[in-house]
């Protein structure tokens, strides 16, 4: 009996210790299942951080135009395509395929940090001065300028103005407070922006070489240029480009046709004339798409300079309105992105490539509207080009990237308090971007916050 007590007691040992072995198997698999879990809402979070953080009203609004511009190549290049190669989509589709280039070129500007973009800066924008040097020696001829390569295909000054854009950010954030001494500021930053813009009047192309100095400059004044410093190198700009334009026969002509437009509307430029005709034919609600008259021998380049006017003939100013508005929604996201950028590089770059597209699209509509003496500057994202919509498509990539940089920024630093990069609000008289972007504290100082200026 005792034999049998013990072997018992012995079977329920093992019996136990069984259990227990069984139990601590169950907890090392639940805790490993639950690691597994947590693991893969970490990396989901991670991913999540990495890259969503994008301005996705930017992105709409690019979008939209973007669309817009696609169906306005179509209307207005289909009866020419048809024509010359027996294909009615053949620009549509050559249009399509930049699309495609531009938008990974957006995407991979997007998904890199902009500080490194930065260290590049100086390369791109060598690069850029090459291609233009090279331009004047092997270029194509048309129209009487010497703007492209291979027939039009690729226009270097097209990149020339995205290159000038990430460098010159670079340069006045690097000089930081000295940029308000005029031999390290205004002197230097003259030189390097006449270089550029002279290669560009060589071709001769003035209208880019005036966004481009247009665009520097006001990068030049949100960097902290004291107010005389601008207005010197304004009027020497508007001196130096009356010169160039009085002793150009061409451009001679421009001028003189819209001063004698300002004193007898009937005595416009035929090409103002036709754009006129073409928006007042177009009304409230237009004609209808594909359906406007003026494209079809009597508007010149409907395609590129004059898609604005063909675009209000066809959806009238309804359509013309929305246009403006998307141009405005992407205007007022760009400068918010340039006064929360966690610093000046990014803040002045996001500022420097929503000038460039402002500018760009102003100037076309107002050339178009009879506002402005006739230039050959496209419409962002609406006329015909592959080298522009790359351009700023890419751009756009920058912005993005600025943005996800400074959503970045706020969560790392999500218990301090918000600092723009801008400054605070300006004071009154000050305001020269309206509510949008800050530009002078009350105190008197720089722009762009000190605080941030060593980043």
């Amino acid at each position: 009996m005792g034999g049998r007590a013990a072997k018992l007691e012995k079977c329920r040992v093992e019996l136990g210790a069984s259990e227990v072995a069984m139990a601590a198997t169950e907890a090392s698999r639940r805790k490993k299942q639950s690691e597994g879990r947590s693991s893969t809402r970490t990396g989901k979070q991670r991913s999540r951080t990495n890259w969503p953080q994008l301005d996705y009203i930017l992105l709409v609004a690019v979008g939209a135009l973007f669309i817009i511009g696609v169906i306005m190549v179509y209307s207005t290049t289909f009866d020419w395509a048809n024509q010359e190669y027996d294909q009615p989509a053949y620009y549509l589709l050559r249009q399509l395929m930049w699309g495609v280039l531009g938008v990974a070129v957006m995407t991979v500007a997007a998904k890199v940090d902009y500080n490194t973009w930065r260290r590049f800066s100086l390369h791109f924008l060598v690069a850029a001065l090459a291609a233009l040097i090279l331009l004047l020696l092997l270029g194509s001829k048309k129209f009487g300028a010497q703007r492209s390569f291979w027939e039009g295909s690729i226009q270097p000054s097209e990149f020339t103005k995205l290159a000038m854009v990430l460098y010159i950010a670079d340069w006045l954030a690097s000089k930081g407070d000295k940029i308000r001494d005029t031999s390290y500021g205004l002197i230097p930053f003259s030189v390097l922006i006449s270089l550029i813009a002279g290669l560009v009047i060589l071709q001769p192309d003035f209208s880019t070489a005036i966004l481009i100095v247009l665009t520097a400059s006001a990068m030049f004044f949100l960097a902290g240029a004291e107010i005389k410093q601008v207005l010197v190198g304004g009027a020497a700009m508007v001196g130096t480009f009356w010169v160039l334009i009085a002793n150009s026969a061409h451009a001679r002509e421009r001028v003189e046709a819209f001063v004698q437009t300002l004193t007898d509307p009937s005595k416009a430029s035929y090409h103002v004339e036709q754009a006129l005709i073409a928006l007042g034919s177009g009304g409230i609600f237009g004609r209808g798409l594909g359906t406007s008259r003026q494209k079809l021998g009597y508007l010149p380049v409907v395609h590129t300079d004059s898609v604005f006017a063909v675009l209000g003939e066809e959806v009238g100013l309804i359509g013309c309105l929305l246009v403006v508005a998307l141009f405005a929604l992407l205007a007022y996201r760009g400068f918010k992105i340039a006064s929360q950028s966690p610093d000046v590089f990014g803040a002045l770059l996001a500022s420097g490539v929503t000038c460039w597209m402002v500018f760009e699209a102003t100037l076309n509509i107002a050339v178009v509207t009879g506002l402005a003496p006739f230039t050959g500057v496209a419409l962002p994202f609406l006329s015909y080009g592959g080298s522009a919509l790359v351009s700023i498509m890419g751009g756009v990539g920058l912005l993005l990237s600025v943005s996800r940089g400074t959503r970045k920024s706020s969560l790392k630093k999500s218990s301090k308090p918000k600092q723009s990069a801008l400054g605070n609000i300006a004071s009154v008289g000050q305001k020269r971007l309206g509510t949008v972007m800050d530009l002078r504290r009350g105190d008197g100082r720089p722009r762009l916050s000190s605080t941030r200026r060593g980043k």
